[in-house]
């Protein structure tokens, strides 16, 4: 009898996970008692209980010490581009407006970098917004003087008033070009996540002084707080009232790990990957997910990739025979043109996105997703 399932997704609970714990072993065994494992099985472990078990912490004093190191005691500083959130990039401006004199923060509009509006795009089509204000800037006054004051619709919080209450030394100002920060100072903090690296090189451009990104901030080990080498403070999320949960270190080594205490077990190599946000966006509000840098900072080296898949529909609509049609185009797939028109994803990100949707951010105890039959087709019995 031939399989009817394709695909399974199972999220697996785990207990509560504390610094120094051994998270591959704890993985390993909470996998192996709910199922069997095979080769091409994925194992997916989020990121935050990687971070937790490393203790990859930092408080918000040595953000603000991070920054004084990078640009000086008594500077005024502009962080540009930053996302709208209360437990990504709130907790950081604490930290930041720490290590400055003052701090001007630069909200792009109508909407942040990851969809999250600043204005009420109800009332205000954007792109009625295109002509004219390219190079213009505005208060925080100005700007809802000119398009209301806004409440997001989810948070219910005002952001421009939200962000000049964290710290007296912080006010905000709206524009579209990153450069508009510059009028007020040369040395900056490219707070956007995607594109950083246009707009650093963008603002050095037009003269900014010293441009740093977020990915530079806490990016070296130091006594007593977290680090990430790659991304810094990306990734990062609020923990407790002072601190933040930094973006794992030493992904590849800890999936390595998981796999190698599969194969001691039952010699068997799955895929093993650290997962983040998916990489989609809510058709209803609008919002991109992907506020994490990417969406899997470590893998196994089978996942790397992206899927070459026969397209159903096109051999339902040209051949008699079905099924010895799908076993050619699988066979020939690198040259059939059944195979034209998958989206080029990587396996990381459609894996990490069926996995953060599995798992969730809330209250569902599955850090740990497995996910089973990924990579067959519909000939696999």
């Amino acid at each position: 009898m031939k399989r009817k399932t394709g695909t399974i997704v199972t999220g697996i609970r785990m207990p509560f996970i504390s610094q120094g714990d051994d998270l591959a072993d704890i993985v390993v065994t909470n996998v192996l008692d709910y199922t069997k494992v095979k080769e091409d099985d994925v194992v997916a472990v989020t990121e935050s209980i990687v971070a937790i078990s490393q203790g990859n912490f930092a408080h918000i004093d040595h953000i603000g010490k991070d920054v004084i190191s990078k640009f000086g005691r008594d500077k005024h500083i502009g962080v540009v581009f930053p996302i709208l959130s209360r437990n990504r990039f709130a907790q950081l401006l604490r930290g930041i407006s720490k290590g400055a004199k003052k701090l001007t923060v630069l909200l792009n509009y109508p909407q942040d970098e990851v969809g999250n509006p600043i204005m009420d795009l109800n009332r205000w089509n954007p792109y009625d917004l295109l002509s004219g204000e390219d190079k213009m800037q505005f208060t925080g006054k100005e700007f809802r003087k000119k398009y209301g004051a806004y409440v997001h619709e989810f948070t219910k919080i005002d952001y421009i008033d939200f962000y000049e209450s964290i710290n007296d030394n912080i006010n905000v100002i709206v524009s579209k070009d990153p450069a508009a920060i510059l009028k007020h100072t040369d040395n900056v903090i490219t707070a956007d996540i995607h594109g950083r690296e246009m707009t650093k090189a963008y603002l050095l451009k037009n003269g900014a002084k010293k441009v740093f990104t977020l990915a530079d901030i806490l990016s070296e080990p130091a006594e007593g707080r977290g680090h990430n080498e790659r991304y810094g403070l990306l990734g990062s999320n609020m923990f407790g009232q002072s601190e933040v949960k930094l973006f794992p270190r030493d992904c590849d080594k800890f999936v390595m790990s998981v796999q190698n205490e599969f194969f001691k077990r039952i010699k068997v190599r799955p895929h093993v990957m650290i997962y983040a946000d998916g990489a989609f966006k809510d058709p209803v509000c609008g919002i991109w997910e992907l506020a994490d840098p990417v969406v899997s900072p470590g893998f196994t080296k089978g996942l790397d990739g992206s899927p070459n898949e026969v397209k159903l529909k096109n051999i339902v609509a040209r051949e008699k025979d079905k099924e010895a049609a799908l076993r050619r185009a699988i066979d020939d797939k690198d040259h059939s043109t059944l195979s034209l028109g998958t989206t080029p994803r990587q396996y990381t990100d459609l894996l990490g996105s069926i996995a953060d949707l599995t798992g969730g951010s809330g209250d569902k105890g599955t850090p740990v997703i497995l996910i089973q039959g990924y990579f067959d087709n519909m000939l696999k019995e």
